[in-house]
Protein backbone atom coordinates (compact mmCIF):
# COMPACT_ATOMS: atom_id res chain seq x y z
CA UNK A 1 0.00 0.00 0.00
CA UNK A 2 1.30 3.42 -0.94
CA UNK A 3 0.71 6.17 1.59
CA UNK A 4 0.37 9.69 0.23
CA UNK A 5 2.72 12.23 1.73
CA UNK A 6 0.88 14.68 3.92
CA UNK A 7 2.18 17.87 5.48
CA UNK A 8 3.05 17.67 9.16
CA UNK A 9 1.79 20.48 11.32
CA UNK A 10 4.37 22.43 13.25
CA UNK A 11 2.29 22.59 16.42
CA UNK A 12 4.65 24.89 18.26
CA UNK A 13 4.51 27.37 15.39
CA UNK A 14 0.73 27.20 15.10
CA UNK A 15 0.23 27.71 18.82
CA UNK A 16 2.42 30.78 18.55
CA UNK A 17 -0.02 32.50 16.21
CA UNK A 18 -2.78 34.83 17.34
CA UNK A 19 -5.88 33.38 19.04
CA UNK A 20 -9.07 35.46 19.06
CA UNK A 21 -12.05 34.60 21.26
CA UNK A 22 -15.51 35.75 20.22
CA UNK A 23 -18.41 36.14 22.61
CA UNK A 24 -21.75 37.46 21.45
CA UNK A 25 -25.38 38.03 22.36
CA UNK A 26 -24.65 38.14 26.09
CA UNK A 27 -28.07 39.67 26.94
CA UNK A 28 -26.99 40.84 30.39
CA UNK A 29 -30.05 41.71 32.45
CA UNK A 30 -31.06 42.80 35.94
CA UNK A 31 -32.27 40.19 38.44
CA UNK A 32 -35.83 39.22 37.61
CA UNK A 33 -35.50 40.26 33.97
CA UNK A 34 -37.51 38.28 31.44
CA UNK A 35 -34.63 36.29 29.89
CA UNK A 36 -33.01 35.56 33.26
CA UNK A 37 -36.19 33.71 34.21
CA UNK A 38 -35.43 31.41 31.26
CA UNK A 39 -31.63 31.23 31.53
CA UNK A 40 -29.23 33.21 33.73
CA UNK A 41 -27.28 35.14 31.12
CA UNK A 42 -25.12 36.87 33.74
CA UNK A 43 -23.99 33.59 35.27
CA UNK A 44 -23.28 32.19 31.80
CA UNK A 45 -20.97 35.12 31.03
CA UNK A 46 -19.15 34.57 34.31
CA UNK A 47 -18.49 30.97 33.29
CA UNK A 48 -17.35 32.04 29.82
CA UNK A 49 -14.83 34.41 31.37
CA UNK A 50 -13.59 31.66 33.69
CA UNK A 51 -13.17 29.33 30.73
CA UNK A 52 -11.14 31.86 28.76
CA UNK A 53 -8.92 32.72 31.71
CA UNK A 54 -8.12 29.10 32.55
CA UNK A 55 -7.42 27.78 29.05
CA UNK A 56 -3.90 26.48 28.50
CA UNK A 57 -3.71 28.73 25.44
CA UNK A 58 -5.34 31.89 26.72
CA UNK A 59 -6.68 34.06 23.87
CA UNK A 60 -4.75 37.17 22.91
CA UNK A 61 -7.93 39.20 22.55
CA UNK A 62 -11.69 38.92 23.03
CA UNK A 63 -14.22 40.40 20.60
CA UNK A 64 -17.78 40.93 21.86
CA UNK A 65 -20.09 41.27 18.87
CA UNK A 66 -23.21 42.96 20.15
CA UNK A 67 -26.41 42.43 22.09
CA UNK A 68 -24.28 42.84 25.16
CA UNK A 69 -27.35 43.81 27.18
CA UNK A 70 -30.95 42.72 26.92
CA UNK A 71 -32.51 46.19 26.69
CA UNK A 72 -29.64 48.69 26.63
CA UNK A 73 -30.51 50.22 30.01
CA UNK A 74 -27.73 51.90 32.06
CA UNK A 75 -28.27 49.38 34.85
CA UNK A 76 -27.56 46.52 32.45
CA UNK A 77 -24.41 48.18 31.10
CA UNK A 78 -23.29 48.66 34.72
CA UNK A 79 -23.74 44.94 35.41
CA UNK A 80 -21.87 44.12 32.20
CA UNK A 81 -18.95 46.37 33.17
CA UNK A 82 -18.73 44.70 36.57
CA UNK A 83 -18.66 41.23 35.01
CA UNK A 84 -15.97 42.22 32.51
CA UNK A 85 -13.67 43.64 35.20
CA UNK A 86 -12.41 40.11 35.86
CA UNK A 87 -11.41 39.51 32.22
CA UNK A 88 -7.62 39.85 32.15
CA UNK A 89 -7.57 39.86 28.35
CA UNK A 90 -7.96 42.88 26.05
CA UNK A 91 -11.58 43.12 24.92
CA UNK A 92 -13.14 45.12 22.11
CA UNK A 93 -16.89 45.51 21.89
CA UNK A 94 -19.53 46.72 19.46
CA UNK A 95 -23.26 47.30 20.04
CA UNK A 96 -26.10 45.19 18.70
CA UNK A 97 -29.80 45.76 18.17
CA UNK A 98 -30.56 45.18 21.87
CA UNK A 99 -28.02 47.83 22.93
CA UNK A 100 -28.62 51.57 22.98
CA UNK A 101 -25.70 53.25 21.18
CA UNK A 102 -25.36 56.20 23.55
CA UNK A 103 -25.66 53.96 26.59
CA UNK A 104 -22.91 51.80 25.12
CA UNK A 105 -20.76 54.89 24.47
CA UNK A 106 -21.23 56.11 28.03
CA UNK A 107 -20.48 52.70 29.57
CA UNK A 108 -17.18 52.37 27.68
CA UNK A 109 -16.22 56.02 27.38
CA UNK A 110 -12.82 55.32 28.95
CA UNK A 111 -11.76 53.04 26.07
CA UNK A 112 -9.24 54.77 23.78
CA UNK A 113 -10.90 53.32 20.68
CA UNK A 114 -14.33 54.81 21.45
CA UNK A 115 -15.49 57.40 18.87
CA UNK A 116 -16.94 60.53 20.47
CA UNK A 117 -19.95 60.65 18.14
CA UNK A 118 -21.70 58.78 15.35
CA UNK A 119 -21.50 55.03 14.70
CA UNK A 120 -19.06 53.11 16.86
CA UNK A 121 -16.61 52.12 14.12
CA UNK A 122 -12.91 51.76 14.95
CA UNK A 123 -9.70 49.94 14.08
CA UNK A 124 -7.17 48.17 16.32
CA UNK A 125 -3.63 47.88 14.96
CA UNK A 126 -1.94 46.31 18.00
CA UNK A 127 -1.92 42.69 16.82
CA UNK A 128 -0.60 40.59 13.90
CA UNK A 129 -4.14 40.71 12.51
CA UNK A 130 -5.82 44.08 12.05
CA UNK A 131 -9.20 44.28 13.82
CA UNK A 132 -11.92 46.53 12.41
CA UNK A 133 -15.17 46.98 14.33
CA UNK A 134 -18.33 48.11 12.53
CA UNK A 135 -21.46 49.38 14.25
CA UNK A 136 -24.44 47.90 12.42
CA UNK A 137 -26.97 48.92 15.09
CA UNK A 138 -29.76 51.31 14.20
CA UNK A 139 -31.59 53.29 16.92
CA UNK A 140 -35.05 51.93 17.71
CA UNK A 141 -34.77 49.10 15.17
CA UNK A 142 -33.85 45.42 15.29
CA UNK A 143 -32.60 45.25 11.72
CA UNK A 144 -29.17 46.69 11.03
CA UNK A 145 -27.62 49.12 8.58
CA UNK A 146 -24.26 50.28 7.31
CA UNK A 147 -24.48 53.78 5.89
CA UNK A 148 -22.66 55.09 2.85
CA UNK A 149 -20.50 57.12 5.22
CA UNK A 150 -19.52 54.01 7.17
CA UNK A 151 -18.65 52.14 3.99
CA UNK A 152 -16.53 55.06 2.78
CA UNK A 153 -14.74 55.09 6.14
CA UNK A 154 -14.15 51.35 5.90
CA UNK A 155 -12.80 51.61 2.37
CA UNK A 156 -10.35 54.33 3.41
CA UNK A 157 -9.36 52.44 6.56
CA UNK A 158 -8.63 49.23 4.66
CA UNK A 159 -6.64 51.17 2.07
CA UNK A 160 -4.22 52.27 4.81
CA UNK A 161 -2.89 48.72 5.36
CA UNK A 162 -3.46 46.73 2.16
CA UNK A 163 -0.94 44.01 3.00
CA UNK A 164 -1.89 43.35 6.66
CA UNK A 165 -4.34 40.48 7.30
CA UNK A 166 -7.60 41.93 8.57
CA UNK A 167 -10.66 40.70 10.43
CA UNK A 168 -13.94 42.64 10.47
CA UNK A 169 -16.40 42.23 13.33
CA UNK A 170 -19.99 43.44 13.49
CA UNK A 171 -23.29 42.33 14.98
CA UNK A 172 -25.58 41.63 12.02
CA UNK A 173 -24.22 39.03 9.57
CA UNK A 174 -23.94 40.45 6.03
CA UNK A 175 -25.72 37.53 4.33
CA UNK A 176 -29.04 35.71 4.44
CA UNK A 177 -28.68 32.93 6.97
CA UNK A 178 -31.77 30.94 6.03
CA UNK A 179 -33.15 31.50 9.55
CA UNK A 180 -36.36 33.25 8.56
CA UNK A 181 -36.88 35.32 11.70
CA UNK A 182 -33.35 36.71 11.71
CA UNK A 183 -33.34 37.26 7.96
CA UNK A 184 -36.37 39.52 8.53
CA UNK A 185 -34.17 41.69 10.77
CA UNK A 186 -31.09 41.39 8.60
CA UNK A 187 -28.36 43.84 7.68
CA UNK A 188 -29.24 46.48 5.10
CA UNK A 189 -26.20 47.58 3.12
CA UNK A 190 -24.60 44.17 2.86
CA UNK A 191 -24.15 44.57 -0.92
CA UNK A 192 -22.16 47.74 -0.30
CA UNK A 193 -20.05 45.99 2.31
CA UNK A 194 -19.37 43.14 -0.10
CA UNK A 195 -18.25 45.61 -2.77
CA UNK A 196 -15.82 47.26 -0.35
CA UNK A 197 -14.43 43.96 0.93
CA UNK A 198 -14.05 42.71 -2.64
CA UNK A 199 -11.55 45.48 -3.24
CA UNK A 200 -9.45 44.54 -0.22
CA UNK A 201 -8.30 40.91 -0.36
CA UNK A 202 -6.49 41.27 2.97
CA UNK A 203 -9.90 40.90 4.66
CA UNK A 204 -9.63 37.21 5.42
CA UNK A 205 -12.48 36.84 7.91
CA UNK A 206 -15.71 38.58 8.91
CA UNK A 207 -17.34 37.56 12.19
CA UNK A 208 -20.81 38.42 13.46
CA UNK A 209 -23.41 37.46 16.04
CA UNK A 210 -27.17 38.15 16.07
CA UNK A 211 -28.49 34.76 14.94
CA UNK A 212 -27.57 32.76 18.07
CA UNK A 213 -26.25 29.92 15.91
CA UNK A 214 -23.00 28.96 14.16
CA UNK A 215 -23.43 29.67 10.44
CA UNK A 216 -20.78 30.11 7.76
CA UNK A 217 -20.74 31.73 4.34
CA UNK A 218 -18.09 33.12 2.03
CA UNK A 219 -17.45 35.99 -0.36
CA UNK A 220 -14.69 34.64 -2.57
CA UNK A 221 -11.62 34.28 -0.36
CA UNK A 222 -13.30 35.99 2.61
CA UNK A 223 -14.97 33.66 5.11
CA UNK A 224 -17.93 34.90 7.15
CA UNK A 225 -18.94 33.16 10.37
CA UNK A 226 -21.54 33.76 13.05
CA UNK A 227 -21.08 32.80 16.67
CA UNK A 228 -23.63 31.18 19.00
CA UNK A 229 -24.71 33.01 22.12
CA UNK A 230 -23.12 32.79 25.55
CA UNK A 231 -26.65 32.39 26.93
CA UNK A 232 -29.58 30.97 24.88
CA UNK A 233 -29.55 29.61 21.34
CA UNK A 234 -31.96 30.01 18.44
CA UNK A 235 -33.73 26.93 17.15
CA UNK A 236 -32.91 26.03 13.54
CA UNK A 237 -36.17 27.42 12.16
CA UNK A 238 -35.74 27.56 8.38
CA UNK A 239 -39.44 27.89 7.56
CA UNK A 240 -41.99 30.33 9.07
CA UNK A 241 -44.34 27.40 9.61
CA UNK A 242 -41.86 26.03 12.15
CA UNK A 243 -42.45 29.03 14.40
CA UNK A 244 -39.63 30.85 16.12
CA UNK A 245 -38.01 29.38 19.17
CA UNK A 246 -35.10 29.93 21.50
CA UNK A 247 -33.63 27.06 23.49
CA UNK A 248 -31.52 26.41 26.54
CA UNK A 249 -29.03 24.46 24.45
CA UNK A 250 -25.46 24.77 25.80
CA UNK A 251 -24.00 28.28 25.76
CA UNK A 252 -21.08 28.64 23.37
CA UNK A 253 -18.34 30.89 22.08
CA UNK A 254 -15.87 30.74 19.21
CA UNK A 255 -12.10 30.66 18.97
CA UNK A 256 -10.49 31.97 15.79
CA UNK A 257 -6.88 30.86 15.32
CA UNK A 258 -4.82 32.86 12.83
CA UNK A 259 -2.34 30.48 11.15
CA UNK A 260 -0.39 33.00 9.14
CA UNK A 261 -2.45 32.12 6.04
CA UNK A 262 -6.03 32.16 7.27
CA UNK A 263 -8.32 31.50 10.21
CA UNK A 264 -9.40 28.21 11.76
CA UNK A 265 -12.67 28.72 13.65
CA UNK A 266 -13.74 26.47 16.52
CA UNK A 267 -17.18 26.56 18.15
CA UNK A 268 -17.14 25.31 21.72
CA UNK A 269 -19.25 25.23 24.82
CA UNK A 270 -17.59 26.50 27.98
CA UNK A 271 -19.64 24.61 30.54
CA UNK A 272 -18.69 21.19 31.85
CA UNK A 273 -19.91 18.26 29.77
CA UNK A 274 -22.17 15.68 31.36
CA UNK A 275 -19.58 13.00 30.58
CA UNK A 276 -16.00 13.14 29.39
CA UNK A 277 -13.43 10.48 28.53
CA UNK A 278 -9.99 11.91 29.24
CA UNK A 279 -7.93 10.16 26.58
CA UNK A 280 -4.64 10.87 28.32
CA UNK A 281 -5.89 8.95 31.37
CA UNK A 282 -7.05 6.00 29.25
CA UNK A 283 -3.74 5.24 27.52
CA UNK A 284 -0.95 3.60 29.52
CA UNK A 285 1.87 5.12 27.46
CA UNK A 286 0.30 8.51 26.82
CA UNK A 287 3.60 10.37 26.47
CA UNK A 288 4.75 7.93 23.79
CA UNK A 289 1.43 7.99 21.95
CA UNK A 290 1.34 11.78 22.09
CA UNK A 291 4.84 11.96 20.62
CA UNK A 292 3.81 9.68 17.74
CA UNK A 293 0.66 11.73 17.09
CA UNK A 294 2.61 14.98 16.96
CA UNK A 295 5.13 13.40 14.60
CA UNK A 296 2.37 13.12 12.01
CA UNK A 297 0.95 10.35 9.83
CA UNK A 298 0.86 7.50 9.17
CA UNK A 299 -0.79 6.51 12.44
CA UNK A 300 -1.74 2.79 12.41
CA UNK A 301 -5.02 1.60 13.88
CA UNK A 302 -4.67 0.40 17.43
CA UNK A 303 -1.79 2.71 18.24
CA UNK A 304 -3.49 4.20 21.23
CA UNK A 305 -6.61 2.09 21.22
CA UNK A 306 -9.18 4.85 21.74
CA UNK A 307 -9.23 6.74 18.42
Amino acid sequence: MVHSVRAVFDWEAILGFMLIAQITDLHIDEPGGFMRRFVDANAKLERAIEYLLTREDRPDVVLATGDLTNDGRPEQFHLLSELLERLEIPIYLIPGNHDEREGFRSAFSDRPWMPTSGPIDYVIDDFPVRLVGLDSSEPDRHDGTLSDGQLAWLDATLSEEPSKPTLLFLHHPPFLSGLWLFDAIRLEGSDGLRAVVGGHPQVTQIIAGHVHRPVSYHWGATMITTCPSTTHQARCDLNPNEGAGVTDDPPMLQLHRWTGEGFITHTTTFESAAATIEISDSVSDWDGVKTRILAGPPFPKGAGGVF
